[in-house]
């Protein structure tokens, strides 16, 4: 069986993290996102993987190129220009077979059982399956309604009010017969949600739901993205954190922890990070790889990207930095979202 990952959006919603980085790989507990993915369909005995690109498709290359251990067979489908979440699949339609292809959209973080979802794929012999999971509010995403036999009625994309109190969307999960690309026009844009699946309702294919209970979240804003991790420090989804677990915090190689700092867990200490003396980590942080916490300084419920330096008596509250930024001393922030390489000067406050 293959997957097809589908990688190629611009981000817009985490800019400016997302100006100089893929939003794909953005790090999640400093992993990138879709290699917690490729973790996902590994662990599930899915290793030919197949990554739709578009926006800045040579920075994913490069970071998955360092990855010498996959363990997996990856191919590359380059978007010239943007084809909808269908277009894009059929874009890959060179690297297919005849096994039901999985289709996994790029802006998710889950730990879904895609075993059992293959097995509920073959046993009712669907033509395509698609996965749901539930949400207080479907506003956001694509509510959708099946009857009881679990078979697809109805697909209502980012619906403006719950239906009958129905409370199951698309989790941008699929499992597809590639046949159903036969007929999907090349070249040209084409969506899954308001094209294909609607097209598969009207004439009657054996097109059923798959309900999840497993973690499932779209990092696609910052509050999201800061969830995510903060998640997955308190052990609600199951991905693997690079470091050595020690007490409630997991800590890289080569740091360097001044014995007076503060590691007040679950936090997440990359490797080569340096925290200087009486500074303190706190509430679900995350430091990259080679970032340094200058003395006195106290970093709260932050994401903080590799190699940016935090000088002394620096405050950081709920914020996202990216990386190579330089903060300098007694600065205070609340809520900012930094990009990459930028300067906070000495003494600022917002």
């Amino acid at each position: 069986m293959k997957a097809v990952i589908i990688a190629g959006g611009f981000g817009t919603r985490l800019r400016p993290l997302t100006y100089n980085l893929p939003k794909p790989v953005v790090p999640i507990v400093n992993v990138p996102l879709v290699l917690h993915q490729i973790g996902l369909l590994v662990r599930h005995g899915i290793k030919d993987i197949i990554l739709n690109l578009h926006y800045l498709p040579e920075s994913i290359k490069m970071i998955l190129n360092k990855e010498h251990e996959l363990g997996v067979n990856l191919d590359f489908s380059i978007e010239e220009r943007p084809l909808g979440t269908c277009g894009a699949v059929k874009n890959a339609s060179q690297f297919f077979d005849n096994e039901p292809l999985l289709v996994f959209n790029g802006d998710t973080l889950s730990d879904i059982n895609l075993t059992a979802l293959i097995e509920e794929h073959k046993r009712k012999k669907a033509k395509a399956t698609i996965t749901l999971t539930r949400v207080p509010d479907p506003s956001l995403f694509g509510l959708v309604v099946t009857d009881k036999d679990g078979r697809v009625t109805e697909f209502i994309e980012k619906p403006t009010y719950q239906k009958g109190g129905l409370d199951t969307i698309n989790a941008g999960v699929y499992l597809l017969d590639p046949k159903l690309f036969d007929k999907i026009p090349a070249g040209q844009n084409y969506s899954f949600e308001r094209q294909l699946f609607p097209d598969l309702i009207k004439s009657k294919q054996t097109f059923y739901a798959y309900i999840s209970d497993s973690y499932w979240i779209d990092i696609g804003n910052p509050e999201k993205y800061k969830l995510a991790q903060k998640d997955i420090l308190r052990g609600r989804v199951n991905v693997s954190i690079r470091g050595k677990k020690e007490g409630a915090n997991w800590i890289g190689n080569d740091c360097i922890i001044d014995p007076s700092a503060l590691l007040e867990g679950p936090v997440l200490i990359g490797d080569g990070v340096i925290i200087d003396e009486k500074a303190a980590i706190q509430d679900e942080t995350v430091l990259g790889e080679k970032v340094r916490v200058g003395q006195e300084s106290r970093v709260e419920g932050s994401i903080i990207w590799r190699n940016t330096v935090i000088g002394e008596q620096v405050r950081l509250h709920d914020c996202i930095i990216g990386a190579n930024c330089i903060i300098e001393d007694f600065v205070n922030l609340d809520g900012a979202i930094i990009g990459d390489h930028s300067i906070i000067k000495k003494g600022s406050r917002f």
